[in-house]
């Protein structure tokens, strides 16, 4: 399935940087960001945060982000879960090592295209 893409009134991507939604996402990214240093609780603050704004970016440019980061946390939970049950098998260790970098990956991505006044991909 793929998203439309919404094209803002202004799209000049330096006048979207005022944008509050915008601001919001940018919160997120960082809170996903200090995850990885305070036990994941950020990340669960930053998710909460997309679903009760999602309405409020609904149908504007940022909503891609917020779905990005969404998706961000929720596989990253599922993998980070997996990983953990295994990693009595050793495996489970390549899996933390493999969703880590995938995590940060995904909030380097998300959060440049973001200042570039652009939706991630």
């Amino acid at each position: 399935m793929t998203e439309p893409e919404f094209i803002p009134a202004d799209s000049d991507p330096a006048s979207r940087r005022s944008d509050p939604a915008r601001n919001m996402a940018v919160v997120v990214y960082i809170l996903q960001a200090l995850s990885f240093f305070l036990g994941g609780i950020t990340g669960l603050v930053g998710v909460i945060i997309n679903y009760v704004k999602l309405d409020d970016v609904r149908n504007t440019w940022v909503e891609r982000h917020f779905r990005w980061q969404i998706r961000t946390f929720w596989i990253g939970m599922l993998w980070t879960v997996i990983g953990i049950v295994t990693t009595p098998l050793i495996i489970g260790w390549f899996i933390l090592l493999g969703i880590s970098i995938w995590i940060i990956f995904r909030i380097v991505k998300g959060a440049l295209a973001l200042n570039d006044g652009k939706a991630p991909s």
